[in-house]
């Protein structure tokens, strides 16, 4: 999907079907709403800035800074330049991961060898963010809305159904001018085994917290 294709959002929410992604331009201090229509749906998210595609949300960066891999209201996603991209305002969930990549076609033929091969947000990522002359291998771990990965005591994660329930959302401010990516999660664990679609709100303007 290209620029040209993307509809203008001003307070209209916007679906996307299961299992793809797009792109789009999200202004300084203006929310970004992600909302789960029918429960139990991830949505990968990336934020690049708008004026140098290069830098780009960290996991890393953000754990550091914010001292927490629970991230929820009130926490920051940090870029690898270490600037705040997006402030999370509202968040109706409190379970989102940082951790994991987003899924690809290696994704399926590692964990589900018995399942077609599918693309994956990786894909769908990938293809959105094309015309902002994002390559494959500048799509780094993805903020994963809605995604449920305990970390165990002994080290190991898992993958459990989200926590999500129709109407869910989280909120996030642009600190500054973004190119986001955004999907509707394509995975059979991540989604407790079904696929659904994700929504998405652009409420234009609004103060950037300093």
């Amino acid at each position: 999907m290209t620029r040209n294709d993307m509809q203008t959002c001003d307070t209209q929410t916007t679906r996307i079907a299961p299992r793809t992604g797009v792109a789009f331009t999200l202004p300084k201090g203006a929310a970004l709403t992600v909302i789960d229509p029918e429960g139990t749906q991830v949505s990968d998210l990336l934020a690049f800035a708008a004026d140098d595609v290069r830098e780009v949300i960290s996991n890393g960066r953000t754990f550091d800074y914010e001292e927490t891999i629970a991230l929820t209201t009130g926490n920051r996603l940090w870029s690898n330049r270490s600037r705040v991209l997006l402030t999370i305002e509202e968040d109706t969930v409190g379970r989102h991961d940082f951790l994991l990549t987003p899924c690809s076609k290696d994704t399926f033929r590692h964990f589900y060898p018995d399942k077609p091969v599918h693309r994956g947000c990786f894909g769908n990522l990938a293809e959105a963010l094309a015309s902002w002359g994002i390559t494959e291998d500048q799509i780094p771990v993805a903020f994963n809305c809605f995604m449920n990965v305990p970390v165990h005591g002994d080290g190991s994660i898992e993958v459990l159904p989200p926590p999500s329930r129709p109407g869910d959302r989280i909120v996030l401010r642009a600190q500054e001018d973004l190119v986001i990516g955004l999907t509707a999660c394509s995975a059979y664990a991540s989604n407790g085994g079904a696929f659904k679609p994700i929504d998405y709100r652009i409420d234009q303007g609004g103060e950037v917290p300093s």
